[in-house]
């Protein structure tokens, strides 16, 4: 017996002399085989690298690809010009009006001396400028890493006890994620931050949101001793606690006047979108007033918390701080793990949000690369995890940046700031940094889009409002685990149960659709048409999936008049099958084949009518039996030509 290789055969070949049946179905019989997985992988990584149709042809042409690839900048510089850099100035000092006392509140959430939220505005956004391709993300830390990450790491170690080991587990979990991005970026496994879906971030947003603001409290009424947990029952247990012992009036009454203060200039921002300066430049104000009230009453003296030194000059080295070996390398590489995931998560979302609104393309691959590479440089140079900021980012679109070069320029004034004007924050006040925080937190609650999601799908809106209460009630990584666990289990639940549908032909048409879709379409006199509705054939739904066939074969034969002479299958849904998958197929034929029933396959995937192949299935079938179009199975069925079943396989 031939195989496939050799001369296709023809129509006539397969019974249809005469026939006006056209010979698309040899299409699908002699496909090319599917690349195998080392083929994909490798082509994963060259398109990481090149762009799409772009194979270099010398060693040169080979390393200025690279190049073009891993440094965007590269590319847009060459017409960057005078009027562009003008508008990223302004964006970019706006910027750094709102980052500096932002990254300085959010290294404290995070559990770190002021200047490693400044350090984390610097080194990052330099690196990102150079190898990111989103035009407007600005860089820095951000108040749900911060969470996240001294969340975690403080119950590996106490960051009051010891907070050098603190610090290098913060620096190492640091590295690691920055390892977990690049990789994920340069072997295209962008897939894995798809596991935590829109739903699932919506949900872990607000409740990090409640999270974050009860643990501003402290800072706010001016505790000294707090809890370590982030759950809301521990968090208010320690307030109450804490408000009936020693607090200090003077520090809640400062922080709420500079919150309302920052509240009201935001909503005249967004009323105005000609003062949205005022509301970027308010943190910075309110950190300068405060400074300047503490200092000239000496509210310091009467309780009033300050943040006192914060150590001047340029990030320092922290390789040496990078712990590859010890007993914390573990739960490093977890934390670093997870922070990769929720940075990148909420980075993309970000710019491809804004990329969408100005009409240009965003790589996702290229993030992720970049996103690693930036964190890597900023685990050894004294940085937490970085990613983008949406509040941030809007207010850089709203300046009138162009490129990335407002990133530069941010980074160039936080720079200066560490070289400089360290000095002036001894006597910044604890609470106006909460508040700073505080008033950053609204944006993180989208109550809006968690009533959509209700709306549209009550399991997506089961995954957000578990994340929620996971997060509000247990901890950051239990709100992530019961979302990812939903996920799953919406997944699972569909690939066990996927959609068997019967089709019928909508009058006067040959299209064929789903019956309880369409209720007007009729079925064809002596056929059964069915479609699969999984992408994947498999052992988790084989065994369903055929006893559904079966059963309604029965069924239909033993319910309808006329008798079922033919079976059709639609398969341009299913893009791969396993050996459980191909039994199943096997069976069908079978108990079909006992009852007299002919089966005809239509339009099965490419790695599926591979398969099919070698276990020689179409064999089996018959190679007459295999179709391109649902059309051409129904007019083979009904044409009562005779179908002979020696295909060249």
């Amino acid at each position: 017996m031939g195989s496939l290789e050799n001369e296709p055969p023809s129509a006539a070949d397969h019974g249809f002399k005469g026939s006006t049946r056209p010979e698309t179905f040899l299409l699908v019989l002699n496909a090319p085989q599917p690349p195998s997985l080392w083929q994909e992988l490798s082509g994963s990584v060259r398109g990481a690298i090149f762009p799409r149709g772009n194979q270099p042809s010398s060693l040169t042409k080979w390393a200025i690809s690279v190049l073009h690839g891993l440094f965007p900048v590269l590319h847009w510089g060459r017409n960057y010009n005078l009027k562009s850099f003008r508008s990223d100035l302004m964006a970019g000092l706006t910027l750094a009006s709102l980052g500096i006392p932002q990254s300085i509140g959010y290294a404290n959430l995070a559990k770190l001396d002021p200047q490693y939220g400044l350090y984390t505005s610097f080194v990052p956004p330099l690196i990102y400028a150079v190898m990111g391709t989103s035009r407007d993300i600005a860089i820095g830390p951000v108040a749900v890493i911060s969470l996240l990450l001294s969340s975690m790491a403080q119950k590996v170690v106490d960051p009051s006890v010891d907070p050098t080991a603190y610090r290098k587990l913060v620096i190492t979990s640091t590295f690691f994620a920055g390892v977990f991005q690049a990789s994920f970026g340069f072997f295209r496994l962008g897939f894995i931050v798809d596991f935590l879906s829109h739903a699932t971030i919506v949900g872990f947003m607000g409740g990090a949101a409640i999270v974050i603001g009860l643990q501003q409290l402290k800072g706010l009424l001016g505790i000294s001793h707090f809890t370590n947990n982030t759950d809301v029952v521990s968090v208010v247990k320690a307030v109450w606690v804490a408000v009936h012992h020693s607090w200090h009036p003077d520090n809640f009454l400062i922080g709420c006047s500079f919150l309302i203060f920052i509240l009201i200039v935001r909503f005249i921002g967004m009323r105005k979108r000609k003062l949205f300066w005022l509301s970027a430049i308010t943190p910075l104000l309110s950190v300068i007033i405060s400074t300047l009230l503490v200092f000239l009453t000496r509210a310091d003296k009467h309780g009033v918390k300050i943040i006192q030194k914060v150590k001047e000059g340029l990030n320092p080295s922290s390789v040496k701080d990078i712990q590859l070996t010890g007993s914390h390398v573990a739960e490093s590489a977890k934390i670093g793990l997870i922070c990769a995931i929720i940075a990148l998560t909420e980075a993309i979302a970000v710019g491809r949000s804004f990329a969408a609104v100005k009409g240009y393309q965003l790589d996702g691959n290229k993030e992720m690369v970049a996103m690693g590479v930036m964190n890597l440089a900023g685990s050894m140079s004294s940085c937490y995890v970085a990613t983008g900021s949406f509040s941030r980012t809007a207010v850089n679109v709203s300046a009138g940046c162009k490129t990335t070069v407002s990133n530069i320029v941010m980074a160039i004034t936080v720079f200066i700031s560490l070289q400089l004007l360290m000095k002036l924050l001894y006597y910044t006040p604890v609470t106006i940094l909460a508040s700073i925080i505080l008033s950053a937190l609204p944006g993180l609650i989208d109550i809006k889009e968690a009533y959509n999601i209700w709306k549209i799908d009550k399991m997506d809106f089961l995954a957000c409002f578990g994340a929620f209460l996971g997060v509000l009630f247990g901890s950051v990584e239990i709100g992530l685990l019961t979302a990812v666990l939903i996920s799953f289990a919406k997944i699972i639940i569909s690939a066990l149960r996927p959609s068997v549908e019967m089709l019928g032909r909508i009058q006067g048409t040959d299209t064929f659709c789903s019956m309880r879709q369409y209720p007007s379409a009729a079925e064809t006199p002596n056929l059964m048409i069915l479609r699969i509705d999984s992408p994947f054939l498999c052992f988790m739904n084989a065994n369903f999936i055929r006893e559904r066939i079966v059963n309604w074969v029965t069924e239909g034969r033993n319910a309808m008049k006329e008798e079922t002479k033919s079976v059709i299958i639609d398969m341009t849904n299913v893009i791969n099958i396993d050996t459980s998958g191909i039994s199943a197929l096997e069976e069908i034929y079978k108990k079909l084949a006992s009852a007299s029933v002919q089966l005809a396959v239509v339009n099965p995937g490419w790695q599926v009518i591979h398969k099919m192949k070698l276990a020689r299935l179409v064999e089996m079938i018959g190679g007459a039996w295999i179709f391109l179009t649902v059309g051409e199975a129904v007019e083979a069925c009904l044409g009562g030509a005779k179908k002979e079943d020696n295909c060249n396989v």
